[in-house]
Order: C-alpha cells, then sequence, then structure tokens
C-alpha cells in the first residue's frame, strides 16, 4: 500500500508537510504548485516554495518531496523542470487538477482538461527536458466541467511518458463536495498501462477501504483527510492500530507553531494555525476548545499560550 500527502495549495506548505510526515505513515508528499507563466523562475523561488531542496528532497523525518509546476506553456514548463532537476527535485509533479477560478482563468489546472493534446504536449515536453531517471507524474481531476474526456486526458498522459497518475475523483465543477466518483477511477485505471492512485473524500479508515474496492487502486492520496487526521495513514496502514490521540497530537501542533512563528508575517501566523485546528477539530472534538480560544485572537503572541491553555 502506497500513501502519499497531497498538495494542497494555500493548506499544506513546508510547515505542515514536515509535521504531518513526522506522524509518520506517508511514502510521499508533493509540493504546492509553483505557478509557471513565461519565464524561467530563479532558484530562490523553487527553494522558497520547496525548502526540501536544500535537504535532498526530503522532509525532516526523511519523506520524499516531490515538485509540482503548473501552467499552459510546454517550453517553459520543460525549462523549469530541468531547473528544478539540477536542484535535486526528487521528481516532476504536473498540476492539471487544481480547480481554483483564479488559476484556471489563466490556464492553469483543471481548464487544461478541455485540451488532451495540450495536456499530453505538456508531459512530453517535460518528460524530454529532464533525466530520464528522474521520474514524471501528473495530477488530474475527472475533468472541467463534466468526465467526457477523463479517459482521452489519461491515455494523453500515460502516452506522453509519465510514471504515474494521480486522480482526484471529482471535475472542477463539483470542487470539493462530496461524494467523489471513484469508480471513475478504475475506468482510468483499466484505460492506462502506468500506475493509478485514488484521490478525493478520504477521511476515515472506511473511506479508504471503500475507496480501494471501488476503484481498484492500491495506491491512495491522502489531502484534507490527513490534515485532519493526522494518524489517517498510520491507521490505514494499521486498522487494529490506536487512533492517535488529541494529547498526541499536541506537540506536533507546538512544533507547526514554532515554525509559523519564525517564518510568517505576524498578521498571518494565528491564521494559519486557526485553519489547521479548523480541521483538526473535525476528526478531534478536544481541537474545538482550542480553536475557540485563537478564533478572536488579534495578537499572535498569545495564541501559543492560548492554545495549550485551552487544551
Amino acid at each position: 500500500m502506497k500513501l502519499l500527502l497531497a498538495p494542497m495549495e494555500g493548506l499544506i506548505d513546508h510547515n505542515l508537510r514536515d509535521v504531518l510526515t513526522r506522524a509518520g505513515g506517508v511514502d510521499r508528499c508533493v509540493s504546492e504548485f509553483i505557478r509557471v507563466t513565461d519565464q524561467l523562475l530563479p532558484a530562490r523561488v523553487f527553494r522558497r516554495l520547496m525548502p526540501e531542496l536544500d535537504h535532498g528532497s526530503r522532509t525532516a523525518a526523511g519523506t520524499p518531496v516531490r515538485a509540482q509546476l503548473l501552467g499552459s506553456d510546454a517550453a517553459c514548463l520543460a525549462d523549469n523542470a530541468a531547473a528544478l532537476a539540477a536542484l535535486g527535485a526528487e521528481g516532476i509533479d504536473l498540476n492539471f487538477g487544481c480547480p481554483a477560478p483564479t488559476v484556471n482563468r489563466h490556464r492553469g489546472g483543471a481548464v487544461l482538461l478541455d485540451e488532451p493534446e495540450l495536456v499530453g504536449a505538456i508531459v512530453a515536453a517535460v518528460r524530454r527536458a529532464v533525466p530520464a531517471a528522474l521520474p514524471v507524474s501528473a495530477k488530474m481531476r475527472l475533468g472541467h466541467r463534466d468526465a467526457s474526456l477523463m479517459l482521452d486526458n489519461a491515455r494523453a498522459i500515460a502516452a506522453a511518458g509519465a510514471s504515474e497518475l494521480v486522480v482526484h475523483a471529482r471535475t472542477k465543477l463539483h470542487g470539493y463536495r462530496p461524494p467523489a466518483y471513484w469508480d471513475c477511477i478504475a475506468q482510468i485505471r483499466e484505460a492506462v498501462n502506468i500506475p493509478v492512485i485514488a484521490n478525493g473524500e478520504i477521511w476515515t479508515v472506511d473511506d479508504a477501504r471503500r475507496c480501494i474496492e471501488a476503484s481498484g487502486c492500491d495506491a491512495l492520496m491522502l489531502g484534507r483527510g490527513m490534515v485532519a487526521d493526522p494518524g489517517l495513514a498510520l491507521a490505514i496502514r494499521s486498522p487494529n492500530a490506536p487512533a492517535l490521540a488529541w494529547r498526541a497530537l499536541l506537540p506536533l501542533v507546538a512544533q507547526y507553531w514554532e515554525q509559523v512563528c519564525a517564518q510568517v508575517q505576524p498578521k498571518h501566523r494565528a491564521g494559519r494555525l486557526k485553519q489547521w485546528l479548523n480541521l483538526l477539530r473535525r476528526r478531534h472534538p478536544e481541537a474545538q476548545a482550542a480553536f475557540d480560544a485563537v478564533r478572536t485572537t488579534t495578537d499572535p503572541a498569545l495564541v501559543g499560550a492560548q492554545l495549550f491553555a485551552a487544551a
């Protein structure tokens, strides 16, 4: 069973990747998307978004991190992929799934699924630009407005040389509303000759089991479910093991807060913690008191003390 941690723009940054991989059970992460428009980005941009590049493309827990690129200019994406390879990236992932309207308006993410030929051209250009041994993978949704082109896109990605495909089992229009259509992943898996990883609406061990049965996949990518329950990957691997308790999570929350305070502007620090606590309380009722304690805090210096006083 392979378990990946999803890229989630504005939520799973390198700090949260660090903390969640310390919880255990994750085989690989994918970075937040690095947006490419019409130029070769400087190394400092890559390192800012993916500081793991300076540590062998690994988190502190030793979990590999793959760099994700987003854009529509195949040649420019290829140039940036080559630059990432030179910096020691573990692999290159290509984003064909982001549903954000701003991203889609600028021809990035899920809107590209209306153009399977372009999707294939992007994958092929990146594949040619990096060393043969470096993995090139892709993540897609079922489609932009509907799923009518899902097989065309998946086949284009596989034919262009991708080594792996993650499928988020919803269209762009579905957003993140349940359900996820895991049965569609089964159709994609049967249509291509590369490994397919299932993603979408996996919050619990039972969700994971049902997703595996419906999709036929033996690998999963976990997103919000892992953020809400950092013990989810370990629980999927060992369903009979005790759940990761709130008290056991507190050291991870404390570490995350320490890193945020060191790296994020003061006015944004509390917001980052509140965002995580908001999801944590879905699986850990004890997180509610901590969320309430910091929800109206205006002085980030007080957040840590209020958090642990509430806990």
